[in-house]
């Protein structure tokens, strides 16, 4: 089969993310074959292709928001049938017996592995995930529409919960990509209000149409002291930014995989009066059952913008370019 392959990490202009000949992917025994309909462009994607996370897999197929159909399973594999549809996300395994995965924290098993990083992802006609791990998607939403759910929806959901905003709360997101907006359609579901900081324009009036209270640049404050807020954008220079936009007791929760270095903190201004500043590290299976039970009951939908698998790099580039609202989906031309 094409797939696509980060042959060496750099700069996606360069040329780092490249159309090869793999073969099609034989399961393992507790795995599914799934033949892949469309992919969600993750920012991870990007991260991965250009080296900002360390290599795990040489030559990885990137993409870990698949919407696919069960093409074949291994041996061990019960209660899955051919031509089923699945969602395969960014967390791949874990090991299931270590202390955080016995308290429920199996997004910070350290023997956790992730789709699309350490395995071969979504960027090909076909894809491999544990059936432990695979999710069963509604029947209601079309492939495109749920393919950027099945992680910006899901980490957007996690980073929701960890900002601790308040019921009918003022929350404040830095950044609004294909996970914010998302994530503001849950919060304003749930009665929050919602300010949205960030540097594109048409992501401002995307903010604007799907209800946000105000959209502004990121450097700017919220027109109110915020309860909680969000930082999607990779950006280290805006944690302080965020921090200080936030009202007493606030909380930042950081989303991202990967972020520039962050500006030293004045304690005063920043950190006073009981602030908390959190990370997001990936997600469980119950957030993201949790999740998709939510975009269901609420109507939570992705603006999405598709382009054909084969023009994957030129989705990548133009992620970075920061040339869309929303998310691009991928959706599978190639053989």
């Amino acid at each position: 089969m094409h797939a696509w392959s980060v042959v060496e990490p750099g700069p996606v202009e360069s040329g780092s993310l490249r159309l090869v000949e793999k073969p099609v992917p034989v399961p393992d025994a507790d795995e599914l074959l799934v033949r892949v309909r469309a992919c969600g462009v993750c920012r991870t994607d990007l991260h991965v292709a250009e080296g900002d996370l360390p290599v795990h897999r040489p030559g990885v197929t990137p993409g870990h928001e698949v919407v696919g159909v069960v093409a074949g399973f291994g041996a061990a594999v019960r209660g899955f049938d051919v031509g089923e549809r699945v969602g395969v996300a960014w967390l791949r395994r874990t090991d299931g017996t270590c202390a955080y995965c016995a308290r429920g924290a199996e997004n910070l098993c350290p023997a956790s592995r992730y789709t699309g990083w350490d395995a071969d992802g979504g960027y090909a006609p076909y894809t491999t995930v544990p059936a432990a791990f695979a999710y069963r998607l509604p029947g209601d939403l079309d492939d495109v529409t749920l393919a950027p759910l099945l992680c910006a929806g899901i980490i957007g959901y996690r980073a929701l919960r960890r900002a601790a905003l308040p019921a009918g709360g003022r929350l404040g997101l830095y950044g609004f990509g294909g996970s914010a907006h998302l994530c503001a359609q849950v919060a304003m579901a749930e009665g929050a209000v919602v300010h949205v900081l960030t540097r594109g324009a048409a992501a401002r009036k995307l903010a604007l149409e799907l209800g946000a209270a105000s959209a502004r640049d990121a450097a700017e404050l919220p027109p109110e002291p915020l309860d909680s807020a969000i930082l999607f954008a990779p950006v280290g220079d805006l944690v302080p930014v965020a921090l200080r936009a936030l009202d007493r007791g606030g909380t930042l929760a950081i989303a991202g995989i990967h972020l520039s270095d962050v500006p030293a903190l004045r304690y005063e201004t920043d950190l006073f009066y009981e602030k908390q500043l959190r990370s997001v590290t990936s997600n469980t299976r119950e957030d993201g059952r949790e999740f998709l039970a939510l975009a269901a009951a609420h109507a939570v939908h992705a603006t999405t913008h598709p382009y054909p698998l084969s023009r994957a790099d030129e989705a990548l580039r133009d992620l970075k370019a920061g040339r869309f609202d929303g998310a691009a989906v991928l959706v599978n031309d190639l053989s």
